[in-house]
């Protein structure tokens, strides 16, 4: 590992003379003197310690050093302008990020996004799913809706929704005899011990079956008539508005508490107010 590295504008002088094979075009093309390319190359040469051009009058050609070097300071530049650009992401007028689960993404907000939009088309929306729960000290983001977090340092916390679990399966299975459909399991809440002892009513689960880690992935198996599931009452809103889903009993019990984290730099921003009256119309509307 260098210790120490060519400075960049030195770097950027040499692959243009390289590329053009001038140091006056060089010069031209950085908006620099020649002889400010030229001393350049030259530091360049010395830290090195081998000539990287071949002179000859006003043109120059390059050693086979200096064909080594321009290949891997292309590439650099190249890949330092790509990590540049991608920067400009965070820092976009009128974004509002904000992270969820994976699957409130996918079955609540997806499907109300486009009214969202239409209500609030400035808003540059980044949606953030990640299965783990973010740092807001430390992440970019503006909130957090989610059923597995609390407060945070240097944050606002608001419980949202608490949730009700019910068991449910598509339509065509409630012709199928109960002890012949396959039970689907999930985890937490998802799982059918707390039907169990909550509700204690047999709806013909059985310990065995389909098992998932994912929450949404359970819903969709539900939804795709490959068994009962014991689903998220908010969650499952769409899936009962389209017919894909059918309680089996009225009964419900408990569920996760779905939870909102404001940024405290964000708690003022119109943006962020938008979203969060947007969000709450929803939620008490029961859309």
């Amino acid at each position: 590992m260098l210790k120490h590295w060519p400075p960049l504008n030195t770097l950027r002088g040499f692959e243009a003379a390289a590329r053009l094979g001038s140091f006056h075009k060089a010069a031209e093309e950085l908006h620099l003197t020649q002889s400010a390319i030229s001393q350049q190359i030259r530091s360049l040469e010395t830290y090195l310690e081998q000539p990287l051009f071949f002179r000859n009058g006003r043109s120059v050609s390059l050693t086979d050093a200096g064909y080594d070097l321009l290949s891997t300071t292309q590439a650099l530049l190249q890949q330092l302008a790509v990590g540049i650009r991608r920067l400009g992401q965070y820092h976009k007028p009128n974004q509002l990020v904000l992270n969820t689960t994976p699957t409130f993404a996918r079955h609540w907000l997806l499907p109300r996004l486009g009214d969202f939009r239409r209500q609030h088309p400035e808003v540059d929306l980044w949606i953030y799913s990640t299965d783990e729960v973010p740092e807001m000290t430390t992440q970019t983001i503006d909130l957090a809706v989610r059923d597995d977090i609390s407060s945070q340092s240097e944050c606002s916390f608001k419980v949202l929704y608490a949730d009700r679990l019910y068991p449910a399966c598509h339509p065509s299975l409630l012709a199928v005899p109960s002890d012949q459909r396959t039970t689907l399991h999930g985890e937490r809440e998802m799982d059918w011990s707390h039907w169990a002892v909550e509700a204690g009513i047999d709806v013909g689960q059985k310990d065995h079956g389909l098992n998932f880690s994912d929450p949404g992935l359970l819903l969709d198996a539900a939804c795709a008539g490959l068994g009962i599931a014991l689903v998220s009452q908010l969650l499952s809103r769409q899936s009962r508005a389209s017919g894909l889903l059918q309680p089996l009993v009225e009964e419900t019990i408990r569920g996760p508490s779905w939870a909102l984290l404001t940024h405290r730099d964000s708690e003022n921003s119109p943006l962020v107010r938008s979203f969060i009256e947007w969000l709450l119309s929803h939620l008490v509307a029961g859309s």
